[in-house]
């Protein structure tokens, strides 16, 4: 009964704080480490309600981390005693963290403007604006290897485009990876890292031309930019991760679904929310959002010749590979671990940092209606989700001086994943 309790007064709780604007002062992250699957079960519960959690998983002793707020902490606190639930507080005000992530936010851009054309370096982050103006400056540059197009607009109209890398030599329909970044918004290091792929097949062509010989490489840099903007106007804004269509919920207007759970395979089911205002609110219909009717259009277009869907998320060192609906495993499950394994063992052998390999729902959690699964419903021989290692006292904030090492780790993953389909198909 007690456990019932308490259940009842965080959900509610958390609803409330998650409706309420505010500058994450006071808000805490604690590390939770569940140890049986009854306290795991209780985490996923409280993932569908409204809690922030930046790490979830279905492994029982592997760490969870969890956004609090103030009103939250105290209720939070006593569930973990009554469960008998090890945590540790990693991080006692995340205001304080944010508005100093800022502070050298503006200065990284102060230090290293953008001041013509070229190569971006990997000093700092970029704009939206600022990532399309260097995909077209790439399409200038390399005329006969590299192809940009407006494949659609956000809901706030902010112009989506793919950038098709070639090796020029103009043979049709070849084989191709589609590769796409920025789903969730707060999650800045996507963008970045695919920035550097775009970097390696472009501009390091020598080095990496067996990658394009028999495939081409199609891929969206940011597919939410609205809301990876936004988490760039503010503290206020930094943690959010949805898109910015807004949606009305108890008389108040919230912003965006979750773009990762907006897709027509299995949609709203488990691991999914049907609340708005929730962090995983599935929308109110399949493809909802622009932004997820746009990946759906490429990946029918692309899937005649499409070997590989990978999208890049953050965080936890993660190789995921379908189902993410049901714990179930595709027919050709072994033919995905062995890509995912390619690019797992080449991280760990290179830089030390281990990644986890597996299904979605086996080794995660359950997320019903997330462009992985629907790329491979879609007919990509393999599709998977990379979440990248976490950084920064959030783990959604690696600092600048941290990018440059963190995007040719994932490189490093990517390139092996792709030699080991140059093998297979």
């Amino acid at each position: 009964m007690l456990r019932l309790t308490l259940l009842v007064l965080l959900l509610g709780c958390a609803l409330s704080i998650t409706l309420a604007a505010n500058s994450y002062e006071g808000y805490g992250i604690y590390e939770v480490r569940p140890a049986n699957a009854a306290q795991t079960e209780l985490l996923h519960e409280l993932s569908h309600q409204g809690y922030d959690f930046f790490s979830l998983s279905r492994l029982v002793g592997k760490e969870s981390r969890v956004l609090l707020s103030p009103a939250q902490r105290e209720s939070f606190d006593k569930l973990l005693a009554d469960q008998g639930m090890s945590h540790n507080i990693l991080n006692g005000n995340v205001g304080a963290t944010i508005a100093e992530e800022f502070a050298q936010l503006q200065l990284q851009r102060r230090l290293f403007p953008i001041t013509g054309k070229g190569r971006l370096s990997t000093e700092r982050y970029y704009t939206h604006a600022e990532i399309i103006s260097y995909i077209n400056d790439l399409a200038v540059r390399y005329p006969t290897r590299v192809f940009v197009k407006t494949v659609g607009w956000s809901y706030e109209k902010r112009e989506l485009k793919t950038i098709t890398i070639t090796n020029g030599d103009g043979r049709p329909n070849k084989k191709v990876n589609f590769m796409d970044g920025g789903f969730h918004a707060r999650e800045w290091i996507s963008p970045a890292a695919v920035l550097y792929v775009i970097d390696q097949l472009v501009e390091n062509f020598e080095n990496n031309a067996e990658l394009l010989l028999d495939y081409d490489w199609v891929i969206l840099p940011v597919v939410n930019p609205d809301g990876y903007e936004y988490t760039q106007t503010g503290t206020v804004a930094r943690m959010f991760r949805r898109t910015r269509q807004p949606y009305k919920y108890l008389g108040v207007t919230c912003h965006g679904a979750d773009p990762n759970r907006n897709f027509d395979f299995h949609w709203a089911e488990e691991g999914a929310s049907t609340t708005p205002c929730t962090d995983t609110y599935a929308g109110p219909t399949p493809f909802s959002e622009p932004e997820t009717i746009v990946v759906r259009d490429l990946m029918h277009s692309l899937s005649a010749r499409g070997i590989m869907y990978l999208t890049i998320h953050s965080y936890g060192n993660y190789l995921l590979y379908p189902w993410g609906w049901t714990s179930d495993l595709p027919d050709t499950w072994e033919d995905l671990d062995e890509v995912a394994r390619a690019g797992a063992d080449a991280i760990e052998e290179a830089t030390g940092t281990q990644y986890t390999y597996g299904s979605s729902t086996n080794v995660l959690y359950i997320a019903a209606g997330a462009s992985d699964d629907y790329g491979f419903y879609a007919g990509f021989n393999v599709s998977i989700t990379m979440e990248l290692s976490a950084g920064g006292a959030t783990g959604f904030d690696p600092p600048a001086t941290k990018i440059d090492e963190y995007v040719k780790e994932t490189w490093i993953g990517i390139r092996a994943m792709a030699q080991k389909l140059l093998e297979k198909y």
